[in-house]
């Protein structure tokens, strides 16, 4: 195990990161949609349009399924919170079952 364990700390840290990097890109889609329905930002801005179909194509596929199930509420949308909240909690899950592995000598979960 302690040959493969610099490798297995490497894919946890570059999953860990891209986690990270999607909680972001979820909050940036929450920022930018919320400036552009209160006319902050101009959409018809080629700039600002392609920024927005591009964090919308990449967290729709999170986003959707949750607000598929979620409970409608007005204008308000809570989908991005909930999506972080398990967001964060698989960054946990992660970061204990490594450990688990390190500490516990690579054996079972």
């Amino acid at each position: 195990m302690d040959a493969a364990q610099p490798f297995l700390s490497t894919v946890v840290w570059l999953i860990e990161k891209i986690i990270s990097l999607y909680i972001w890109a979820i909050i940036l889609a929450a920022v930018v949609s919320t400036l552009a329905s209160f006319g902050v930002i101009d959409t018809r801005n080629r700039l600002v349009w392609t920024i927005m179909d591009f964090l919308d194509r990449v967290t729709a596929p999170v986003l959707n399924p949750i607000r598929r199930i979620i409970p409608f509420l007005g204008s308000i949308d809570i989908s991005p919170l909930i999506a972080i909240l398990l967001l964060g909690a698989l960054q946990r899950l992660i970061a204990d079952l490594y450990m688990r592995m390190v500490l516990g000598g690579g054996g079972g979960f």
